[in-house]
């Protein structure tokens, strides 16, 4: 459904109620808003106005007596205003000089994104990460099969430097969860600590020579890692950065559970499935800002990712922010802006 464009006023006073129920966590009542929206109206104007936003999906109301809180809609059209009026940043010196201090003049890129995840979570009281360059150089260290639907399997390979890689490989033949372990676990003994390259190389040169030497399972292993490294892309370090006490200040802040938020934090730690989603989200640069129920995985709709590409001179690569649907956008959205920003610039003087 397309809904119809909004007033200046109407606009103004939705951002009103937005700010105020992200600063208090309370219904805002008509009352407060035309106080508050600075817009020289009645309370029995803003009523109207909150009813309009009501009928078209923007706001709701808990019950009968309460004030209204924003929906998904509601805030996805707060955000779009903040990013319309967003200006120049000008705070990215210092964020660089942060950190370049926290990671060193001439940092690692590990212990650059390490840094940036930090930052970001310290910043915007949610969970920060930052996501490096595809690395050609990495070390393989584990494969994990996971089964799909049908013969379509999900490969994840993780390399040296919390990088991942995931793909996902239909082998033409049906295999059991049993089996994709037995496979995985071969490999992983057989070929750790090699470049992807060598693994590549490896692996098909196995399967030239003596092949009927191999038994069965040895067979499928090496037909699933064959299917796995063809085209596989390259892998990229992830760096996510959120502590115990900051969720539980997340859940008492927002009044999210504690087993939401537990999915959340399963999410994050398996990390190729955070790249995964920036992969479906992220199109070119800039910003990206997905809110609660523009999620397709049902686990992250009560939360929203604000996300930014930076560049290095040569490639790209992702920093940005999971918090509840009632975070603080423009503090996030800025302090995802310059962190991008401030990492570009660190890794244009390092290259």
């Amino acid at each position: 459904m397309v809904t119809p464009a909004l007033s200046d006023r109407t606009r103004r006073i939705l951002a009103t109620l937005v700010r105020s129920y992200i600063e208090t966590g309370e219904p805002v009542a008509s009352a407060a808003l035309a106080h508050k929206a600075g817009l020289n109206v009645s309370s029995a104007t803003v009523r109207n106005v909150m009813a309009q936003l009501e009928e078209m999906g923007y706001v709701w109301q808990p019950h009968t007596s309460a004030g209204r809180v924003p929906t998904d809609t509601g805030y996805r059209c707060y955000v779009d205003m903040l990013i319309e009026s967003r200006r120049p940043t000008k705070d990215v010196s210092a964020v660089e000089l942060r950190l370049r201090q926290e990671a060193g003049d001439t940092p690692l890129i590990d212990d650059l994104l390490s840094s940036t995840s930090h930052v970001l979570s310290e910043t915007s009281k949610s969970v920060g990460f930052a996501i490096g360059p595809p690395n050609a150089r990495a070390l393989f260290q584990r494969i994990e099969f996971v089964p799909l639907s049908g013969n379509r399997i999900l490969v994840v390979v993780v390399a040296s430097g919390n990088q991942v890689s995931q793909k996902t490989v239909d082998i033409g033949e049906s295999v059991t969860a049993s089996e994709l372990v037995q496979a995985a676990n071969f490999l992983n003994s057989e070929f750790a600590g090699r470049t992807l390259e060598e693994v590549r190389d490896g692996v098909v040169d196995r399967l030239k020579r003596e092949r009927s030497l191999y038994d069965q399972l040895l067979g499928l292993a090496l037909r699933l890692a064959s299917s796995s490294f063809a085209n596989l892309d390259r892998p990229t370090a992830v760096y996510i950065d959120g502590t115990s006490s900051l969720l539980e200040e997340v859940v008492q802040a927002t009044g999210i559970s504690a087993a939401t938020l537990r999915g959340l934090l399963r999410m994050v730690e398996e990390k190729q499935r955070l790249v995964g989603i920036l992969t479906e989200y992220i199109d070119g640069p800039g910003l990206t800002v997905v809110i609660g129920a523009e999620h397709s995985d049902p686990e992250l709709r009560p939360f929203s990712l604000i996300a930014a590409t930076y560049f290095d001179g040569r490639n790209t690569g992702t920093v940005g922010v999971i918090g509840p649907t009632r975070m603080r956008y423009s503090k996030a959205i800025s302090a995802v802006d310059i962190a991008a920003l401030a990492v570009a610039r660190v890794l244009r003087d390092v290259n």
